[in-house]
């Protein structure tokens, strides 16, 4: 099994590898390089604040749903949990990720049924995942995309009144034990996602990037998205790919879309590596 998870994150690392050789190939390496040092430091530090501020609301939000499971976490002590699983996820390979730790202390120091576990946290990644689409979905619609992409429109609209009655039709049906927290924990989603956009806006904004904001706001929602899928590791070279299709596309320069996605990976590595220092005072607590 071991093994089995190495060889997994191995394909990951070396398609992460690839996209991002692929990327870089593409655009003006010292442009980056410039971009990055030039950059304004406050503006930096107040992406990196927003960033883990939306954290602590996802961790919120997630102690809700195991509130709801019986389980009496305090707010210090889900945000520890939460920071640790952010850490597994995107340093330590193979196949047990962030989500699968927090289960496992949860299991072993809790007691608590691995079911209900299972539950909770996917149910926290659909309530941040629905306001993530529902906020894509408007910022597409004001920006240059729309207009070069029209038959996408009606698509966007569609999808704009169906995924929150969506996400609501998962928590009736397929999650009934948490139907009383559903508009709770999608708000505290959208307060996430919203933070996530602030955080974006500063960084962008600290390389100097002050137009087509819209445009570059609606691709990293969109990177997001096609971070989560299972193809990378820590989503590297699936964001950078994007920005550089979404800025080429428009005729913008690729170099600040890129530098931008590096930048938000070192706020998001930064942030994930305090998990490792917090996971021993969970299971001190536990």
């Amino acid at each position: 099994m071991k093994n089995k998870n190495l060889f997994k994150f191995l394909l990951k690392f070396l398609f992460s590898l690839l996209a991002l050789g692929y990327v870089l190939s593409h655009i003006n390496l010292k442009g980056i390089l410039t971009l990055a040092s030039d950059a304004s430091w406050p503006m930096l530090l107040l992406g990196l604040l927003i960033f883990n501020l939306s954290k602590m609301v996802s961790s919120v939000r997630l102690n809700i749903f195991f509130r709801v499971l019986g389980l009496d976490l305090k707010e210090a002590e889900a945000l520890r949990l939460y920071y640790i699983g952010m850490f597994y996820n995107l340093f330590l390979p193979g196949g047990i990720g962030g989500d699968g730790y927090k289960i496992y202390l949860l299991r072993e120091h809790r007691g608590q049924g691995i079911k209900d576990l299972v539950s909770a946290t996917l149910l926290d990644r659909i309530s941040g995942l629905s306001p993530l689409l529902f906020l894509g979905g408007i910022l597409f619609l004001f920006s240059s995309y729309a207009v070069l992409y029209p038959w996408l429109r009606p698509l966007d609209w569609l999808g704009l009144v169906t995924v929150i009655p969506i996400t609501w039709i998962l928590y009736k049906y397929f999650f009934q034990r948490f139907t009383s927290v559903f508009l709770s924990t999608v708000s505290l989603g959208m307060i996430t996602q919203l933070l996530q956009l602030f955080s974006a806006w500063a960084l962008l904004t600290a390389i100097g990037f002050d137009r087509y904001m819209i445009e570059a706001l609606t691709l990293f929602l969109l990177s997001s998205v096609a971070a989560v899928l299972p193809v990378s590791v820590g989503g590297v070279g699936v964001r950078e790919f994007v920005f550089l299709y979404g800025f080429t596309v428009l005729g913008l320069p690729a170099d600040y879309g890129v530098t931008f996605s590096l930048l938000f990976f070192l706020v998001t590595a930064l942030s994930s590596f305090t998990g490792l220092f917090l996971r021993h005072g969970l299971e001190r607590t536990s």
